[in-house]
């Protein structure tokens, strides 16, 4: 009776101690598996503890009871068994079986080596030895063997990744050389196809055309979120940000404002040759289009705007600077004669003014202090190996200004482009060979013009070659005979850097800019070009008392005159647009159709309109410099209107360069174009024909929407007919 009690007791606080056994410790932690012991717990009926618990219900998580880490400590050390101390508990009766093992394997850890199985302790009373010795002594040996191979079988058979439900990490396990796709490190064509470019432009900016919008991937995107005030978010495995196309210049001003180099990069494929070519399924082909700097702002994808009133009133565009030089520098130090010699080239593309120098500095660079100041370059181009006080000079005055688009932009370069002999070896490829030799028959004498430069101009010069040729923009360094000398002008007055801070000439020594100066106060001007001109007006004070008084004069005459020529004048002049800068735009053929004939018009009319004034103009004015000014003027304006008679003047302002030219008389290749362009269109024509007849549609015809092809979605539906020419990149089918 008693026994029995204490049968039923034993069974209660098995069944309470159970609830702590659950299945979290058939693991083991970290610790466990350093430990070289093999542990097992043992408990004697196992399945009749089950048995009870079922019956009762099942215990919840919840209510277990929790027993005390003494209690916890003392319990594993009585029922743990090693094998070496397993022959000592024998007497225990073991109601393990193999198969039970073999379940316990599913649950052990992977790569537990290890691992600990415990089993839920038994309370009942003493073990029947004599009836069970001989099969407990079996068990035993079994148990023990098991215990050595059981570490290796769990390392290779039993792991818990063959249970995952990702069928891909599966895959993966069985295919090693299949990478998986859903991975970071697989790159999209079109991220390819950027990281192409990006790896030949390091240094740049790149704006890709996807479509109908210009796309910034990884750090570009960062950057031009930042610059331009847009969003940025994370897209297959790049940061990305996107801008309209017809707001590209206005955030290619923006960030080469902000000193950085930025390249657009166009589609070269339109979608009619992508859908006839043979790999239409392919990515569309794209090339780096053109580079931009704060010197080289050249074209039109920043230039779509020509008028000073229209950049005036447009929104966010950010204006050009009147001064945008590019000035190249180097300086060699002879060591015996303790003289530092600094060559200096100074190039403004958008203009075509070009000016070379060469001079003795100390020190302190106060020579070249002056220059630039004077100058006032937005970039400038130096070699690496830079002397440190000549950085330290180009760092401060870089950052004399508050605002950053003010700022300086400083292009590095190896030193090796300053060598003479690589300068001079550039310098003997661009004049006397390369794709310019044509161009330049007219300038025969430009290489030894060149030849003639003092070696620092010739070691700055290569460099500002090669430079510009990434840009495009070498053909204004052509034309060596229009080289401007700056030290040794002698109609124009050298002014120190002391004089241009102190007097505030050019910018104010607060903040760095315009607004202050003198340039500031005496500014009045209505063209751009107007600017430019004061602007080395009072940077560049005459030195002649005869030209200084002609100056006064005409200047005295347009404030006093009663004259009607003068109002007309004005009137004429502040209409046209900035024509240096449309000038150089169409020399470097990097102009519109809109802004070809904004120019050869602007120039025709302000012709004929001199032309009509020139008896007032002799008979009312009395200043010798406006007379001679205004009278020769038409004459070198005069082969515009002959420009301006060939043009087309609807076909220039749409953009249809096909149509432009009225009368090709004078321009053979576009005639031939022109002709052969003839012959395609009737092709397309009488394959119209074809179709109308196919399918019974005599109003079928060609169709244009927003320049881009649309589907033959309508043509395919009614006929399996397929074209036998490739659609004409603005005509498309309309059923």
């Amino acid at each position: 009776m008693h026994t029995a009690v204490r049968r039923v007791s034993a069974s209660k606080s098995s069944k309470k101690s159970s609830t702590q056994t659950t299945i979290s410790r058939f693991f083991t932690n970290a610790s466990d598996r350093a430990q070289p012991t093999e542990q097992i717990n043992c408990q004697d009926r196992r399945h009749e503890g089950r048995g009870k618990r079922l019956s009762d219900g099942g215990a919840s998580t919840d209510k277990r009871a929790k027993l005390s880490v003494s209690v916890e400590q003392e319990r594993d050390e009585e029922l743990t068994v090693t094998p070496s101390t397993l022959g000592k508990t024998v007497s225990s009766k073991v109601s393990i079986s193999h198969a039970t093992l073999t379940r316990l394997k599913d649950f052990s850890c992977p790569g537990s080596s290890d691992s600990v199985m415990e089993l839920e302790p038994s309370h009942s009373g003493k073990a029947e030895i004599s009836a069970s010795q001989q099969h407990n002594v079996i068990m035993h040996n079994e148990m023990v063997e098991e215990f050595k191979e059981e570490p290796i079988k769990v390392k290779q058979e039993f792991s818990f990744s063959q249970y995952a439900k990702n069928t891909g990490n599966r895959k993966s396990l069985e295919e090693p050389s299949v990478s998986n796709r859903r991975t970071k490190t697989i790159y999209t064509p079109l991220e390819e196809q950027y990281m192409e470019i990006k790896k030949q432009h390091v240094d740049t900016v790149l704006c890709v055309e996807c479509g109908y919008k210009y796309r910034f991937f990884g750090e570009d995107a960062e950057i031009a979120a930042k610059e331009l005030n847009i969003t940025c978010h994370l897209d297959h495995n790049f940061m990305t940000a996107s801008i309209p196309t017809h707001r590209l210049f206005v955030h290619v001003r923006r960030l080469v404002s902000q000193g950085y180099k930025v390249g657009v990069v166009k589609q070269t494929e339109t979608t009619a040759i992508k859908a006839s070519s043979a790999n239409k399924s392919s990515l569309f082909s794209r090339q780096l289009h053109a580079l931009y700097t704060k010197s080289t702002l050249v074209g039109e994808d920043v230039n779509p705007l020509l008028k000073l009133g229209d950049l005036e009133q447009a929104e966010d565009v950010v204006q050009d600077s009147g001064n945008n030089y590019l000035m190249c520098v180097s300086e060699s130090f002879d060591k015996q004669s303790k003289e530092l010699t600094v060559g200096m080239v100074v190039v403004q593309p958008s203009i075509g003014d070009v000016m070379v120098d060469c001079f003795k500095d100390n020190m302190s660079h106060s020579e070249l202090e002056s220059r630039i100041l004077r100058i006032q370059p937005v970039e400038i181009l130096v070699p690496s190996d830079l002397s440190e006080t000549t950085e330290r000079l180009l760092r401060n005055i870089a950052l004399s200004s508050v605002q950053a688009d003010d700022r300086i932009r400083i292009e590095k370069r190896e030193s090796a482009m300053f060598e003479y002999p690589t300068a001079l070896s550039i310098i003997k490829d661009f004049y006397r060979g390369g794709p310019h030799s044509a161009a330049r028959n007219h300038e025969k004498g430009s290489y030894s013009i060149c030849m003639g430069l003092e070696s620092p101009i010739i070691c700055c010069l290569g460099p500002v070659i090669q430079y510009l040729t990434e840009f495009k923009l070498e053909k204004i360094l052509l034309c060596s005979s229009s080289f401007k000398r700056l030290s040794s002008d002698p109609d124009h007055m050298l002014l120190s850097a002391a004089t241009m801070k102190n007097l505030e000439i050019l910018c104010n020594q607060t903040t760095g800019s315009v607004k202050g100066s003198l340039l500031w106060v005496l500014d009045h001007t209505q063209t751009l070009f107007g600017k430019r001109l004061l602007r080395k007006w009072v940077s560049q004070p005459l030195k002649s008392v005869i030209d200084i008084q002609a100056r006064q004069e005409a200047v005295a005459e347009i404030l006093s005159s009663e004259s009607s020529v003068l109002p007309s004048i004005q009137s004429l002049l502040t209409r046209l647009p900035d024509l240096e800068r449309g000038l150089c735009s169409i020399y470097h053929k990097r102009c519109s159709t809109q802004e070809f004939y904004l120019i050869i018009s602007s120039l025709s009319r302000l012709n004929v309109e001199l032309q009509a004034l020139m008896p007032a103009i002799q008979s009312q004015l009395s200043s010798p410099l406006l007379k001679t000014l205004l009278l020769d003027t038409p004459q070198l304006l005069s082969p515009a209107h002959n420009f301006l008679k060939v043009l087309n003047e609807k076909a220039a302002k749409t953009g249809n360069k096909t149509e432009m030219f009225v009368d090709l008389t004078d321009f053979p290749v576009i005639r031939k174009t022109k002709e052969e362009i003839e012959s395609v269109l009737l092709d397309i024509m009488e394959h119209r024909r074809e179709v109308r007849l196919l399918l019974k549609n005599p109003s079928l015809d060609y169709t244009t929407v927003s320049g881009q092809q649309i589907t033959k979605g309508n043509l395919e539906k009614k006929s399996n007919y397929k074209p036998k020419l490739p659609f004409n990149d603005n005509q498309h089918y309309a059923c």
